[in-house]
């Protein structure tokens, strides 16, 4: 906290000696997006004039400081490229080297997120060896917790190198690398707010939790943490807040464990996504991973559950969600295989965002189910040359009073068929409704489906 405190203090000085301030998100080593609007930010004594100046096309983009000493400006970008340099002039003059443009994603969640290559990924002497890619930046937020919204946060832009690949997000990173293997070229700029252990609520502002009192009433009853923060927005507050209006080309997220079990957590996580874009004020691309199964506390089907739930949010708009079970580690609640997620991530971006790829890059989702001849047929999205990989019976029915009883399933024509004679008239199915599970049924880019429980009309 002192040293937060000494950082701001350092701030107001330098405001008060009338120089131009920038965020620490500005500075030399940034990505901008590309072929955007872009704001930039800051503050100055009141009634300075502030100019900026980019080196990609010279032009002057000018206002002046507010009564409140701060001061904001829209630039704009060209296509990608680099390094330029962006100089800011106040009563002094600010010189920022090695711009880019090009494509910025803002990764956050919990410690599947956070999880870097010397945490313990798959090969990790080999990747950290390879990862020089000087068009691939970090800018990595400073674990800090706040009570209100912050104007600034602590971090740099770094330039991806084997030193600063290991002790940034492995996801963000295999990301970045896919994007770029398919858009050569593009620098790509990767802000990472992530904190390992923490439940949504901490990254969502106050007020949406004045808006729902019972998002706020189970939050503040959470157990403390020796880890983490626990209490509504205080990351929010510290790492979301004051990167709010930077320029981005959608969102990564991977995140859910801490809430695994709790019934309120689609619409806690639609919540999220919606307040997120509102900020942003742009309906920006939501791209997130369901949580992989594990052998959590006790007996039960609670993450199921949460996995079911994830699958839900996909009805908002611009969303995608990368299924990992086929790589997850049951015994590990942190899976080593970072690098197949970071490029399902991306291939998903890729194809929806950028309309780059072609195919089926997206996992099967169950899309509705009705009763026929054959029996119970499911139909399913993205179910191009669907099969199974084992023999293992993972389907189940029940009927109004869900007491569920294991299926036999077949699969027809793209359609998955199943049956069950101890069912008389049934109700529901479920897919892979276990803690610990791990998915059977794949489709042609060998992608796993998706717990589920679905209800027949």
């Amino acid at each position: 906290m002192n040293k937060i405190l000494s950082i701001f203090s350092l701030l107001l000085i330098q405001v008060i000696h009338a120089e131009v301030n920038l965020p620490s998100f500005f500075s030399d080593g940034m990505v901008l997006q590309q072929n955007s609007q872009v704001k930039i930010w800051g503050w100055a004594n009141p009634k300075e004039p502030v100019t900026i100046i980019p080196s990609w096309n010279n032009k002057e983009y000018k206002t002046e400081a507010n009564a409140n000493a701060y001061w904001e400006l829209t630039i704009e970008t060209i296509q990608a490229g680099g390094p330029y340099e962006l100089e800011i002039k106040g009563y002094n003059t600010l010189q920022l080297t090695n711009v880019l443009l090009g494509e910025v994603w803002f990764c956050s969640g919990q410690s599947n997120m956070e999880m870097t290559a010397d945490w313990g990924i798959d090969n990790k002497e080999k990747e950290i060896a390879e990862a020089n890619f000087p068009q691939i930046h970090f800018f990595r937020t400073a674990k800090v917790t706040a009570d209100y919204p912050q104007v600034n946060t602590i971090g740099n832009w770094e330039v991806c190198t084997p030193e600063t690949m290991r002790k940034n997000s492995a996801i963000a990173y295999y990301f970045a690398r896919r994007i770029q293997e398919v858009k050569p070229n593009v620098p790509v700029g990767l802000i990472i707010s992530a904190w390992g252990g923490t439940p949504a609520e901490v990254w969502m502002s106050k007020d949406l939790f004045t808006e729902d009192q019972s998002f706020y009433t189970k939050a503040i009853e959470r157990k403390v943490s020796e880890y983490c923060p626990v209490a509504p927005s205080k990351t929010f507050n510290s790492m979301i807040y004051p990167l709010i209006g930077y320029k981005i080309a959608g969102f990564l997220w991977y995140q859910g464990e801490s809430n695994v079990g709790e019934s309120t957590y689609k619409e806690l996580f639609t919540q999220l996504i919606q307040s997120w874009r509102k900020l942003w004020k742009e309906e920006l691309p939501f791209y997130y991973v369901q949580i992989a199964p594990y052998q959590y506390e006790g007996e039960g089907t609670y993450a199921a559950m949460t996995r079911d739930l994830q699958r839900q949010v996909l009805a908002l708009p611009k969303t995608g969600m990368v299924i990992i079970s086929d790589v997850a580690t049951l015994n590990d609640i942190h899976p080593t295989n970072k690098k197949t997620v970071g490029i399902r991530l991306a291939d998903m971006a890729l194809k929806q965002h950028y309309g780059v790829l072609q195919g089926t890059v997206e996992s099967p989702l169950i899309n509705d189910a009705k009763i026929s001849k054959k029996g119970i047929e499911l139909t399913f999205l993205n179910n191009e040359k669907l099969h199974f990989t084992t023999k293992e019976n993972l389907f189940e029915i029940a009927g109004e009073d869900e007491i569920f009883h294991q299926a036999k399933a077949k699969i027809i024509d793209g359609k998955v068929i199943v049956n069950c004679t101890k069912v008389k008239q049934p109700k529901y199915v479920r897919f892979a409704w276990r803690n610990a599970i791990q998915s059977n049924l794949f489709n042609e880019a060998d992608l796993p489906a998706s717990t589920f429980k679905i209800t027949i009309p």
